[in-house]
This record gives C-alpha cells, sequence and structure tokens, in this order.
C-alpha cells in the first residue's frame, strides 16, 4: 500500500472555489473508485492558500492504472479538470510509505498538524525507527493518526499526522510530552539525522473522511 500526498497551491482567496469544486463535481465523478480519498484539507497556519489531499493506492501499478482511467471520464477532463485549473498556481506530490496504520480520530471537529521532516540522507529509518519507539509515550498526550516515510520525490523525508480539539489541547499535549524522559532521550538521539522542520496546521473540508 502507499498513500499518495498532493498539496495544491491556490491563487489568493480561491481556497472556497477549489472546495466547491470538488465537493460539487470532483467528489461526485471520482468517489473512491480512482484511489481511496482519505483526508482532504486547507491550510490555516503554516503555507497559506493551499489544499492538501491524501490518496490511498495498493501500488504504484494500481496508481497508474487508475489514474489513466480516470482521465477518460468526461466528468473529470470536462467538467472538474477545467474548473480547478484556473484557480491554482501549483501543484507538489509525496508519495509515502505509511509506517503506521493510519487511525482516524475519535469523533469529528478536529483540526490537524501535518509535520515534514528533512532529514540527512540515509537518515529516514533510524530516526523512525526511534520515534515508533517512543510512540507509547507521546500517545499519552495526543494519538498520532499516521506516520510516513517518504518514497518520492525527496527519498529523506519523513512525515507525520496529528488531530486536536483545539489550539489550546495541542499546547498542552506538547508542554506534558516535553517533561517525559523517553521523549527528551529520543529527541536527543534524533536530532543528529534532521535538517529541518515544518509544520502546518491543517482544516477538514465537509467532503473529508477525516474531520
Amino acid at each position: 500500500m502507499i498513500h499518495e500526498l498532493r498539496t495544491y497551491t491556490t491563487r489568493p482567496g480561491a481556497i472556497p472555489e477549489v472546495l466547491a469544486a470538488n465537493e460539487e463535481v470532483g467528489r461526485k465523478v471520482r468517489g473512491n473508485d480512482y484511489g481511496v480519498l482519505e483526508g482532504y484539507w486547507y491550510t490555516e497556519i503554516g503555507p497559506l492558500n493551499q489544499v492538501m489531499h491524501l490518496w490511498r493506492y495498493d501500488s504504484f501499478e494500481e496508481r497508474a492504472r487508475l489514474r489513466a482511467e480516470l482521465g477518460k471520464l468526461d466528468g473529470w477532463t470536462k467538467e472538474y479538470v477545467p474548473r480547478l485549473r484556473p484557480l491554482l498556481v501549483n501543484q507538489e506530490t509525496r508519495f509515502l510509505h505509511p509506517t503506521r496504520e493510519l487511525t482516524a480520530p475519535e469523533g469529528e471537529g478536529n483540526f490537524y498538524e501535518f509535520r515534514n521532516y528533512r532529514l540527512k540522507p540515509g537518515g529516514a529509518k533510524p530516526w523512525m525507527d526511534l520515534f515508533l519507539g517512543v510512540m507509547p509515550t507521546r500517545e499519552k498526550y495526543s494519538k498520532n493518526v499516521c506516520a510516513w516515510i517518504t518514497e518520492g520525490p525527496n527519498p529523506n523525508e519523513v512525515c507525520h499526522l496529528w488531530a486536536y480539539k483545539s489550539l489550546a489541547e495541542r499546547a498542552e499535549a506538547r508542554a506534558g510530552i516535553a517533561k517525559e524522559d523517553a521523549w527528551t532521550e529520543f529527541t536527543r538521539a534524533g536530532r543528529e539525522y534532521l535538517e529541518q522542520m515544518t509544520s502546518t496546521m491543517l482544516m477538514p473540508s465537509n467532503f473529508s473522511p477525516l474531520k
């Protein structure tokens, strides 16, 4: 199984139009027949004017086959794509190998934090091994939705996704974990692999499976 994370940068102010195009046309045409939608968000804190959507496929071969079939649908090529394309200024794709099963948070009304770390060459797996080892301690404060090692375009990345009810809940969780010896040891050991760290706060769309 692979996940594909697509990040679209829109024209300023175009997020509502992008969401409407998906809710009114894109989701109806595509459904989950051409890759399974796991989540669809728009950015709130971090890089602005972006939407991020996460898809699941059994393999790269399945993705290629399904996207070729999708490209043959009139509803996609003649309705959705012409409506969406003028709203976008950039598109990026990450292919992600999940190292944990994706687990939806309890209930709805969440916002999500997507953290992306660029590591030194060869550092992704040892960092992730350390991260998974400390996960029981980390999850005492908030539950992980998923964690990944990237397959491309940059193979030296890891990503992880978290859900919170509020910024205050996030602050409390991060303050709590900072007091744990196991977490302190992890951050000390993992620091040698890190080059760059980014965090983006995401709000789920109306049609996102993860809410």
